[in-house]
């Protein structure tokens, strides 16, 4: 809001006011029938003001010599500071008396009942026009204020507006200051017609308006609702609907609103003249090319021959720009003209280069974020200081910030370096997120007994941007600990080095669900290169020790791979025979990674791949290997709609002598993380008792539809529609059988894919990622007396780590 909108400036108030100052100061002039010099000066009706801020402007001085003019000029001076109502001067023997009445000060300012203009919005812009507490009353603005309010409220369509402001004068010549308001309804459209369109019809013209008449949707869309703002977006969405199919000399003849005599419907008439259709005859380049032309002329997105289209043009400005922009011509212009030919119906076509100065940074600087060392995000940055700007060197160091888990928003400016029109200062604006998650629990069960928990997990270690996690578990029946810690730039090439020790101990003889007792001790060490902007490889090297034991009440699967695999063993404890094997696997580790995302969570753009493979070397107990790819891709339909596909496939088989995978490396499916709404690890094989064994091969798909969210949660949550299909089989190296103990087969068949659709929500939270989702299954298996069934779970909720 401009203090200028409210100032007194017309030609009435001048004069008004000039007619208010002679009669004020005519019996003044009469008084100074000479002049005199002042001996001294004193100020009467001060309440708050002091005596010195009359003094400061007063335009006369303790010796001045004092006539009708000197006197005019100090009058005016005083006026114009808005700090009195009333200002007389007098002459008291050779003293200058002022004698001033003051203007209130506003106590209090209250404004109620506005809606769609924000409060705070309200009062930044009023304090400006000294409209505020504690500042001086001037009626004249705030009669201005509400002119300005109620045009606000016309330009959003609610020409029903009720504004009343109260002025109550308070003690000590203060006043409180309250505008009402009472919005009332949107005036609605109720007719919308286009006239004069010939080669188009009126449906098609306004398919991508803003505004429309009401329909079963406008009390969601709320498109039916007229505001000013929304028809001059249509008008321009017209004019672009025409000038995009040749239409090159097509204008609006007329627009005209009209309201009802209760203002709450509108009509929309709007007049146009289409011309004729054009099409190009020429394209030409014409300017400094400080860019080979023949790569230029790559980008022109309109060729001779082809039918005129403004927006092709636009698009191709852009393209050059920015490929000015990578060359550190950072505000070069490409602006396209066009001349037509009206007997011969083309254009012709030129674009005016102006690449303007190369443009050199001088600093790059972060901003909003003290948590994080310089150096950790200086690291990221492809653009160098004392290079030349380029543009897409600032997206992809943007990109990369974003990238970051403890970085939540980051937005970039190009500060021109005063006095220096060829340098600039790059300011990264950043927002600091929360590095990490943490949890901790005790409990109690009378089959753990005494359950210790918690988990940490900090993406920017004491500031450098080190990943340290640290799980601790603790019962009875049940222990894992485990430590990782991963280095992202262990050298100056950017080499990550990731260094992770385990230890876990599960002990379920007390279920019968699942009699399998599972101890593993493992450390392991990986190193990852980065092969380019996008793309890195790993290789690594991991150890474990295992030690499985069953019982007679295991699995038949169970027992028979700990019977084959491994150094066996047999032992009786307490008159109970436990049959197990203990062993030692070294693992090779390598992977490759594509990543063109635009941030690491909840990201809307871009792909990632990523290929992992490990084998145990010979030498191992135990020989296998497992094999694992992973697919994502954003596909944005619109600016806030977005489609994402996620595929997982992933393969193991045993090799040598070694019968099948160790049941700790195979696959399941079901779940948030593969199928929804069916059992988490419930899909694919079932040993003997019917519980989950999982297999050796897994398929997994999901198909999102993003859901647009308000910018204030976009970065902290998801809400999509989903699609998933996908399940767990075995190629034939574990033995199943049926209820009825009758060999059956799980092996891979596109008709045992299952499928399930619904909607999810995950949420960012400090103890996780939270994923809520209910689905319907679209080809579940009941079972039968002989074959088991798919168990469901519509609802499913999970808490992961996000980083």
């Amino acid at each position: 809001m401009s203090q200028t909108r409210y100032t007194h400036s017309g030609p009435l108030q001048r004069l008004v006011a000039a007619v208010v100052l002679w009669a004020i100061a005519a019996p003044v002039f009469a008084a100074l029938s000479s002049p005199f010099v002042v001996r001294d000066m004193r100020v009467e009706g001060l309440q708050r003001i002091s005596e010195g801020t009359v003094f400061n402007y007063l335009p006369i001085n303790i010796g001045d010599t004092v006539d009708k003019v000197r006197v005019q000029e100090a009058i005016r001076s005083l006026y114009d500071q808005g700090l009195f109502d009333d200002i007389e001067i007098r002459k008291d023997g050779d003293v200058l008396v002022v004698v001033v009445h003051e203007r209130p000060s506003i106590e209090s300012f209250e404004i109620d009942g506005n809606k769609d203009i924000k409060t705070e919005d309200l009062m930044e812009s009023l304090r400006g026009v000294g409209l505020a507490k504690g500042r001086t009353f001037d009626r004249s603005v705030l009669d201005n204020v509400e002119m300005f309010l109620r045009e606000q409220y016309y330009d959003r369509g609610k020409y029903g507006v009720d504004i009343k402001t109260t002025v109550l004068d308070r003690p000590n010549n203060t006043v409180r200051v309250k505008i009402d308001v009472k919005e009332g309804d949107r005036a609605k459209i109720r007719q919308v017609n286009i006239v004069g369109n010939a080669s188009f019809s009126e449906k098609e013209i306004r398919e991508d308006f803003t505004l429309d008449t009401a329909n079963w949707l406008s009390w969601i869309r709320q498109d039916d609702r007229y505001s000013k703002e929304a028809l001059q977006g249509d008008l321009e969405t017209l004019r672009s609907f025409y000038m995009d199919r040749g239409y090159a000399d097509y204008r609006e003849e007329s627009v005209q609103v009209a309201i009802s005599p209760n203002k709450k419907d509108m009509f929309v008439t709007i007049a146009v003249e289409e011309g004729d259709q054009y099409t190009v005859s020429d394209v030409k380049l014409v300017g400094d090319m400080v860019i080979p032309e023949a790569f230029l002329r790559q980008l022109i997105l309109a060729q001779p021959g082809s039918t005129f289209n403004q927006g092709l043009l636009t698009r191709t400005s852009e393209y050059m720009t920015l490929r000015l922009g990578e060359e550190g011509y950072a505000n070069a212009e490409v602006e396209p003209v066009w001349d037509l030919d009206h007997e011969a119906k083309t254009a012709e076509i030129t674009f005016f280069v102006d690449p303007k100065s190369r443009v050199y940074v001088r600093r790059i600087n972060f901003n909003g974020v003290d948590q994080v060392e310089d150096e950790v995000l200086r690291r990221e940055i492809r653009q160098m200081e004392g290079a030349y700007l380029s543009n897409l060197l600032i997206d992809r160091s943007k990109v990369r910030l974003q990238r970051l888990p403890y970085v939540e928003n980051v937005e970039v400016e190009n500060v021109p370096v005063p006095g220096s029109p060829d340098l600039v200062d790059v300011d990264f604006d950043l927002e600091y997120r929360m590095p990490g998650q943490f949890s901790g629990g005790v409990g109690y069960s009378e089959s753990q007994k005494l359950l210790l928990n918690g988990s940490i997990v900090h993406t920017n270690f004491l500031g450098t941007g080190n990943r340290v996690a640290l799980e601790l578990n603790s019962g009875r029946y049940s222990k894992l600990y485990s430590l990782s810690h991963t280095d992202p730039y262990r050298t100056i090439d950017g080499i990550r080095r990731t260094v992770s020790v385990s230890y876990r101990d599960i002990t379920q003889f007390t279920s019968a669900s699942s009699d399998f007792s599972t101890t593993t001790a493992g450390a392991s060490v990986d190193y990852g290169y980065p092969i380019g902007e996008y793309q890195s490889i790993s290789l690594g090297l991991s150890y474990q020790h295992a030690e499985l034991a069953t019982s007679q009440n295991s699995t038949q699967q169970a027992i028979d791979w700990v019977s084959s695999n491994g150094n066996a063993f047999v032992e009786n404890v307490g008159g109970f025979t436990f049959q197990g094997s203990e062993y030692d696997t070294f693992e090779l580790l390598a992977g490759w990674s594509y990543d063109s995302r635009n941030r690491a969570l909840f990201a809307n753009r871009g792909t990632r791949q990523q290929l992992y493979f490990s084998v145990a070397v010979p030498g191992s107990d135990v020989e296998f290997y497992t094999a694992r790819y992973s697919f994502t891709k954003y596909f944005p339909i619109t600016n806030k709609w977005v489609v994402r596909f996620n595929s997982e496939i992933g393969i193991g088989e045993a090799m040598g002598d070694t019968t099948a995978l160790p049941p700790y490396k195979q696959f399941y499916g079901g779940g948030p993380q593969s199928v929804r709404g069916f059992r988490e690890s419930y899909l694919g094989p079932r040993d003997s008792r019917g519980n989950p064994y999982g297999g050796n091969v897994l398929v997994a798909n999901q198909l999102e539809l993003i859901l647009p969210l308000p910018d204030k949660w976009a970065s902290q949550a998801r809400a999509t529609l989903f699609y998933d299909f996908g399940n767990v089989f075995n190629t034939g190296e574990v033995q199943f059988t049926d209820k009825l103990g009758s060999p059956m087969e799980y092996k891979p068949e596109f008709d045992e894919l299952r499928g399930s659709v619904g909607i999810g929500v995950e949420w960012l939270a400090p103890l996780g990622l939270f994923r809520f989702s209910y689905a319907y299954p679209l080809n579940a298996y009941d079972g039968n007396d002989r074959y088991y069934g798919d168990e469901l779970e519509r609802f499913q909720f999970s808490i992961g780590q996000a980083f």
